[in-house]
């Protein structure tokens, strides 16, 4: 056991004392804070806009939106009379960025509901939101009028209802809203998608730099090779668990600051509204965390068990990157797997992914934080994970205990069958 710990003590330390550890520890948390923030800044950032309204009305309703439209704040608009050929020369104009875009109206805009903007960029979502909305506004307002009914009684009538949610987890009211339940759980899958691939990687290029500088012959003189495995494993999990640790505390930070973050960025739908669909986690229970850390523990050790037998069996770095792309394949498909689950975390599918230990990882902790799982649920989540990885680290070390001493070229799969049978 002493052996295993040295072991443990020597991946530990030299990752603690790399300049890159600590990088990405600094790194994580602001990635993750850019994924929910940066939408909210980016949000209002569109910029003002200078567009033309190519004017074909007889009624008066080209006037009514380019004055509402130039009132709003959002654009400066220019109400030209529909001539021929001025499409082309503001088109042109667009070409040159000297004007951003260009509305076409004509009388049939009141009847069919539609109309047309042309515009360098029709990707600014909060710019077509805008246009759609007081276009739609003043064509119904001018039906009305036309039909000799009151606008401003209508718009006395008319509702604007707002629908709060709230989630019932396990039997509880959380006050979790949708949007807050939806970010906790996309933010737990692409966390453990990265974490997975990362540290599974890094196990990966570890054996690989032992086994082509030979070092691995003098470890492996003093050291059998399930032991040298299972240090590996549980030095670097150790040293990546350090860095949950930092990521953790990092983000509790700045869930306490989140509401003067916000306000500094103003807010905006995703910063907390109901509409939006991403919004920052009020509160994430003990629970959460400590499900997040078990599966991420497991599947740490299957898929890095994986990684270290596919160093083991290779030749080269090219090799091994190569021989890598089925567990890489495992884990995306893990982690693509999860939004199916956020969209009906019910399903059979849901209730599969859960239990095979090759998505477990993600699809527990994903399921457990949209509300859909019980404790009996993520026992047997857990159990068969443990059993898949005790299988998985069994035919591992077996393939690693044969190829860590050979070289020359990538063994067959009948070689690999033979390496476990014998081993």
């Amino acid at each position: 056991m002493h052996k295993i710990f040295a072991v443990v003590r020597r991946e530990f330390v030299e990752r603690v004392r790399k300049r890159s550890f600590w990088i990405m520890a600094i790194l994580g948390p602001v990635f993750f804070a850019a994924v929910f923030l940066l939408p909210i800044l980016l949000s209002g950032a569109s910029g003002h806009k200078h567009i033309v309204l190519v004017d074909r009305t007889s009624s008066g309703f080209g006037t009514a939106v380019a004055k509402t439209l130039d009132s709003a704040g959002h654009f400066t608009v220019e109400r030209l009379a529909g001539r021929a050929g001025i499409e082309d020369s503001l088109r042109d104009l667009v070409g040159r960025k000297e004007l951003d875009g260009f509305l076409l109206l004509t009388d049939s805009a009141l009847e069919t509901g539609t109309a047309e903007y042309r515009a360098s960029n029709v990707s600014a979502l909060e710019d077509i939101a805008q246009l759609r909305e007081i276009l739609g506004r003043l064509a119904v307002e001018g039906r009305l009028t036309r039909l000799g009914v009151d606008p401003g009684l209508v718009a006395k009538a008319q509702v604007h209802f707002r629908l709060t949610t709230q989630k019932i987890t396990r039997g509880k009211t959380t006050g979790e809203s949708a949007g807050q339940s939806f970010s906790l759980a996309y933010f737990m899958s692409v966390t453990l998608y990265i974490a997975l691939l990362l540290y599974g990687v890094q196990v990966m290029g570890s054996v690989m730099e032992e086994k082509t500088s030979k070092i691995v012959e003098v470890l492996a003189s003093s050291l059998r090779p399930f032991q040298l495995l299972m240090g590996k494993l549980l030095g670097v999990g150790a040293a990546s668990l350090l860095q949950f640790v930092i990521w953790g505390a990092a983000g509790r930070l700045m869930l306490s600051q989140r509401m003067a973050l916000m306000a500094k960025m103003g807010g905006g739908a995703g910063s907390g509204g109901e509409g939006g669909l991403f919004q920052v986690p009020q509160h994430i229970p003990s629970s959460t965390l400590v499900i997040f850390i078990l599966f991420f523990l497991g599947g740490y050790f299957l898929y890095s068990a994986m990684f270290a037998a596919v160093a083991a069996m290779s030749g080269t770095e090219q090799e091994a990157r190569q021989s890598q792309a089925p567990v890489t394949m495992l884990i995306m498909i893990a982690f693509f797997s999860s939004f199916a689950i956020l969209a009906n975390p019910e399903s059979n599918l849901a209730v599969a992914l859960t239990l095979i230990p090759f998505t477990a990882p993600i699809a527990t902790p994903v399921r457990w934080a949209a509300g859909s799982l019980n404790w009996t649920e993520v026992v047997a989540s857990l159990a068969l994970l443990i059993v898949g990885i005790v299988v998985v680290t069994w035919v591992a070390s077996r393939i690693y205990r044969v190829g860590i001493l050979m070289t020359g070229k990538r063994p067959s799969v009948a070689e690999l069958v033979r390496w476990v049978r014998t081993a």
